[in-house]
């Protein structure tokens, strides 16, 4: 088994892998793991066509953690690898941890995940525990050396900078009119990043996360 022939299998359904590592004792895979690979959205069109699944008709909630669960179970089941998710706990996983194992993803000058390929926007719908040992690729140089750190000025509120993520200001702020930008089009935070601008992610997919993270009024 390739890692190049998994990521043949996840195109289908408009994901990825986003990079992967052979994890040790401490890093919490599950036993046996040789090989653990994270997934995420394949950018352009993963919102189009997840949205199209039959979880985003149903009416239930939770309609892609729930699609998220059916397409890359089905896929471990085939693989027969274990599936893992960064939702359903307690317990967690340590997902933010694992990122950062791959090489791939790193903490950007404002503290949140940066990924080389989805800059600020990257986030995991899922990850893949395989018993086999399979060659990576190396992870290419990381984005924020070269960077001009937009990032670090875009929050109008001061929310985001190097001492972490003040919680309590995001959301004061977006209970105000000019609030409804982040809401509607995804945090500037992340939009402000050059890696990001290149990603390809819709701002529908931004709107939706931002609605779970703070419901609009």
């Amino acid at each position: 088994m390739r890692c190049e022939d998994i990521d043949e299998r996840l195109s289908a359904h408009r994901l990825e892998v986003l990079g992967g590592f052979h994890p040790g004792p401490e890093d919490g895979a599950p036993e046996g793991c040789e090989t653990l690979l994270m997934i995420g959205p394949r950018e352009p069109g993963f919102w189009a066509h997840v949205t199209a699944e039959p979880e985003f008709a149903d009416g239930a909630p939770d309609p892609l953690d729930r699609w998220s669960r059916r397409v890359i179970g089905r896929l471990a089941c085939d693989l027969r690898a274990k599936a893992l998710f960064p939702f359903g706990g307690p317990p967690w996983h340590p997902f933010i941890g694992w990122a950062k194992r791959t090489g791939r993803a790193q903490a950007s000058p404002v503290t949140l995940l940066v990924h080389d390929r989805a800059g600020l926007m990257v986030s995991y719908r899922g990850a893949l525990a395989l018993r086999e040992r399979i060659a990576l690729p190396d992870p290419p140089p990381a984005p924020c050396a070269p960077c001009p750190r937009p990032c670090e000025t875009a929050c109008p509120v001061g929310a985001l900078n190097a001492a972490g993520y003040d919680v309590e200001a995001c959301r004061a702020f977006l209970e105000t009119e000019g609030g409804r930008d982040c809401l509607e089009q995804g945090c500037r935070v992340r939009r402000a990043c050059p890696v990001s601008e290149t990603y390809g992610r819709r701002p529908e997919q931004s709107a939706f996360h931002m609605r779970s993270f703070h419901p609009w009024r």
